[in-house]
């Protein structure tokens, strides 16, 4: 706490000489006009142009592409300094900064590359950065990438393989993201900067986003992202939508994913224009999917699935700014798995009554079903919000605006097929605004406030893990960086306030299966009626902040550093659950008396670039206060106590019953990679991320079972051999790629064994494979896409830990049967995708 404070008085300081000495900006104003840029890109060595290269200023949501003579012209652009980027396929990335107020003409020379094209700026963050010059430990990655990880049934899973990101699983469709061992709460998901929203407390549904309507993903590794406050003490994931096409042009595609593990269809139409600064899109998605399958156990039941989402943005580019409208719907439909079987057989089974005495055997029909059991869960989102970018005085004001309608309903009931067991539904009205500007000679800045309110509602069910609440966030933060000639410095800070109102919720148990909310009068003196919620209003604040610097010795070599305090204010549920979860099979009990949380985390990176290897090594160390987990409740014999949804004792109940408790904590860690290039073509990449976890405890010594935290993910080595062929093979097969990886995830032995909370996970090795291309026509454009990729090749039998399936089986298992659900066998994806251009033909002078 000291070194903060003494690095805070420090950047204090150092704000107010450079703002007392530059009382008056003299950077140039940014004013509204019709700027236009224009240029040629060439290949630096021979000097011949490159069509197709992609010129875009992030900042402004502008971009295009280079004709066939290279050329290319952006229009309507406004007078200011801006990042321009320029990239393609088999050449490094072109960044500069650009004063749109002096330059109409850019020519750009790009030098043939080794190192394999990766994503060299980010845009969720304060303006678009180069990665290689902000200290905040940071990792984006683009279309190409998520369209050659289509294996994947979510878009969380496609970025859980990068170093340092992994996710909590209940099966293929329901992911959470963890950055560095911390998830749920703890890490912000973003779209298009506006923060996603949807019970994220809750294990067994997963990020509300169609994984076909992102062409980008940015994440902040650790608590440096001062603009997204209580929650991002983790770390933030921003999923960002297409940028809009060049203007004059209307673009389509039509996709298809087919899965073979669990025979996914994902269909995908995509319509996307621009005429004049007015630019519109569209999204639909359609995605289906079986009982997956794994050797050890067969077809795992009630893993299959159901997915519609549909996404619409209207919206204006022009010399003063940009605003887009967007709208979407995300309504997936999932089953519910328990993990119950039969005791002889080791088969699934299936509840198919309420008082539950006798299970049958799910027959071989109903695994290789695509319809839903009757036990089930119906997640939808709702989503309205606005991007907008005004030009104002010699900066931009940013102004971010979001609905949101989360509606979670789980159906438990087999003799009641629509009566939900849980019924939640959360209204938030999110707020971000802020005004990027100048003070004095290059310090760019960044001043803003936001937040959020939230409405959680209780609908017509049986089931009340949590309270309906009102809950109201604002935070104020500001974000300041600087460079001079190689040191890049930035630094902010940020205050937050969270304020909660829950409301009192009393519970009528007159009827046998299904208890119901009692709204009627003197809940305290009518019979069969319980307490299920007290009132609650609680005010958390705090102060979070971040300094770092990042020192480029040479294009080949630069050193990052960062430390970054957090603040994150306990969730609803951690404050006041008190009920059944079905979907999760817990009975969550929350602590009214918790305090925040508050972390400082130290990053350091060291980065080299050499013609033909590339390597990093990144360290962190994060000392967490008042660190909030779950542990499970014993009963009077010390075995973990099963209740019943009412929450009373039950040696057969259904639920297994937890409680939120608080301790000092320490996640430290890090994660290595070697690339090596020895010929333009050839890749061999390799990577190692390593987390620890630990408990410190609360003055005590702390005993061997809870030393170690849960959830944290095991030693993880990826290593990938891959060829590239921008050129491809004649005149109709271009941009090939092939690949084959190894993953290697060691024991988990370093678990919280406390209570039968957590258990050993053996080590396992995985293979994997890709292969694909365009095929393009005779003028060399692009017909189709194809994108074949292989996990799981040997078709392994693993459990991961951070599976929740890995728990999910009978109270009582057979000696010498290994316990719970195993992952994914081997699958096979085919993506293809028909590309159309419906653009307006230019007429002949």
């Amino acid at each position: 706490m000291k070194l903060i404070k003494r690095l805070s008085s420090i950047f204090y300081i150092l704000l107010f000489l450079s703002t007392a000495a530059n009382a008056i900006d003299k950077s140039p104003p940014v004013t509204k006009g019709t700027g236009t840029l224009t240029g040629i890109v060439t290949d630096k060595a021979s000097g011949t142009t490159i069509p197709g290269a992609t010129v875009s200023i992030p900042d402004l949501h502008t971009g295009t592409s280079t004709n066939v003579s290279g050329k290319y012209t952006l229009r309507n652009l406004p007078k200011g300094v801006y990042l321009v980027s320029v990239t393609f396929v088999g050449y490094a990335s072109y960044t500069q900064k650009i004063d749109l107020s002096t330059t109409t003409t850019l020519n750009i020379a790009l030098s043939v590359s080794s190192i394999e094209e990766a994503e060299v700026v980010v845009t969720g963050v304060s303006r678009a950065t180069e990665l290689k010059r902000d200290p905040v430990p940071m990792v984006a990655v683009g279309k190409t990438y998520i369209d050659q990880h289509s294996a994947s049934g979510n878009v969380i899973d496609e970025i859980a393989n990068l170093p340092g990101i992994s996710a909590v699983t209940t099966g293929p469709n329901i992911s959470k993201p963890f950055i560095h061992g911390l998830g749920y709460n703890r890490v912000v998901t973003s779209v298009d900067g506006i923060r996603q929203e949807g019970q994220q407390w809750g294990d067994e549904h997963g990020i509300e986003v169609d994984q076909n309507s992102v062409d980008r993903v940015e994440i902040i590794k650790g608590p440096a992202s001062l603009s997204y406050g209580s929650d991002a003490i983790g770390g933030v994931v921003n999923l960002i939508s297409p940028p809009p096409v060049a203007e004059g042009q209307i673009l389509g595609s039509v996709q298809e994913i087919y899965g073979t593990n669990n025979g996914l269809f994902n269909e995908s139409l995509r319509l996307q224009g621009n005429n004049n600064g007015i630019v519109w899109g569209t999204i639909l998605s359609d995605k289906m999917a079986k009982d997956y399958q794994n050797q050890h156990d067969g077809r795992v039941y009630a893993t299959n699935f159901k997915e519609k989402d549909a996404r619409a943005m209207v919206g204006l580019n022009k010399s003063w700014g940009y605003s887009y409208l967007n709208f979407s719907l995300f309504d997936d439909e999932q089953a519910i798995p328990d993990g119950s079987r039969d005791s002889l057989t080791r088969q699934f089974t299936k509840q198919i009554s309420e008082a539950d005495t006798y299970r049958p055997i799910v027959p071989e029909s109903e695994l290789n079903s695509y319809s839903l059991p009757t036990l089930h869960q119906h997640v939808q989102l709702y989503r309205i919000y606005d991007n907008s970018n005004f030009i104002i005085g010699s900066g931009n004001l940013i102004v971010n605006l979001g609905y949101q309608y989360s509606h979670r309903r789980e159906f438990t009931h087999p003799d009641s097929a629509n009566v939900p067991g849980l019924n939640l539904q959360l209204t938030t009205w999110t707020y971000d605004v802020k005004y990027d500007f100048n003070i004095g000679k290059g310090y760019e800045t960044t001043v803003g406030v936001n937040g959020m309110y939230q409405v959680n509602s209780l609908g017509f069910s049986t089931d009340f893990p949590i309270p309906a609440y009102n809950q109201f966030d604002i935070g104020s933060f500001f974000i300041m960086k600087k460079s001079f000639g190689k040191l890049d410095l930035s630094g902010g800070a940020r205050y937050d306030t969270r304020s909660f109102s829950g409301k009192a919720a009393y519970i009528d148990t007159a009827k046998q299966y299904f208890p119901t909310l009692y709204t009627g009068p003197n809940p305290t003196g009518t019979a069969n009626v319980t307490q299920q919620f007290g009132a609650l209003n609680k005010t958390f604040s705090g102060v979070s902040g971040s300094l770092g610097a990042a020192y480029n010795f040479s294009d080949a070599f630069l050193l990052k550093g960062n430390i970054a305090r957090g603040f994150r204010a306990p969730s609803i549920a951690e404050l006041s659950a008190n009920g059944a979860d079905p979907g999760s099979q817990i009975y969550h009990v929350g602590n009214s008396n918790f305090k925040p949380e508050f972390s400082v985390q130290e990053d350091l990176g060291a980065f080299l670039t050499l013609p033909n290897v590339s390597a990093s090594v990144e360290v962190f160390d994060n000392h967490i206060q008042n660190y909030i987990f779950q542990e499970q409740v014993l009963d009077a014999n010390g075995n973990p106590e099963r209740v019943d949804a009412n929450g009373d004792s039950n040696p057969n109940g259904q639920y297994s019953k937890f409680t939120y408790v608080q301790s000092r904590a320490r996640i430290d860690g890090g994660e290595f990679s070697l690339d090596v290039h020895p010929v333009s073509w050839l890749h061999f990449e390799n990577a190692l991320t390593l987390t620890y976890g630990t408990n410190l405890g609360t003055g005590a010594k702390v005993p061997d079972s809870l030393k170690y935290l849960p959830f944290i993910p095991p030693l993880h080595t990826h290593s990938e051999l891959r060829g590239t062929f921008a050129k491809g093979l004649g005149k109709t097969f271009k941009n090939l790629y092939a690949f084959g990886g190894f993953d290697h995830y060691s024991a988990q032995n370093r678990f919280f064994s406390a209570y039968g909370t957590e258990t050993y996970t053996a080590g396992y090795n995985l293979l994997s494979a890709g292969i694909g291309g365009n095929v393009v026509n005779a003028k060399g454009n692009k017909v189709l896409e194809i994108f074949i990729e292989g996990t799981n090749l040997a078709n392994v039998n693993y459990q991961s830990n951070m599976s929740r399936l890995k728990y999910f089986d009978n109270a009582t298992v057979p000696a010498g049967v290994q316990p719970g659900i195993f992952n994914m066998g081997r699958n096979i994806s085919f993506k293809v995708v028909i590309p159309f251009d419906l653009s307006p033909k230019e007429k002949a002078i």
